[in-house]
């Protein structure tokens, strides 16, 4: 498979995800939502760095080098998304954002 493949198959799998996500969020507090997806990414990441180990020892000794990398990678995500929300917002939301703000709280993570 090809990386033009790869990333339409990437990008389709991460629409699938938000379009859940949506779903979630017309009956649920977005927060929430957006709480309980980082906590499922980290759930099967975590079960990705399981699988790939022969024995709980191997497992405790990924956790500093798994850890980092995930963090390194999911903040070059949000930054890139950041900027490109803050490149093209009024494009992206119009007049959305006021109908959507009585439904968007933000979750303190630190109390997890």
């Amino acid at each position: 498979m090809g990386n033009i493949d790869n990333d339409k198959k990437f990008r389709e799998m991460a629409d699938a995800f938000i379009a859940e996500a949506n779903i979630l969020s017309k009956k649920e507090d977005r927060g929430m939502v957006s709480a309980s997806f980082l906590y499922a990414a980290a759930r099967f990441n975590i079960f990705l760095v399981a699988a790939s180990s022969g024995s709980a020892n191997e497992f405790a000794s990924k956790k500093e080098n798994s850890v980092n990398a995930l963090m390194a990678e999911f903040k070059k995500m949000l930054e890139d998304h950041f900027d490109n929300y803050k490149e093209n917002f009024e494009k992206i939301w119009g007049d959305k954002m006021q109908s959507l703000r009585p439904n968007l709280t933000v979750v303190n993570f630190s109390s997890r």
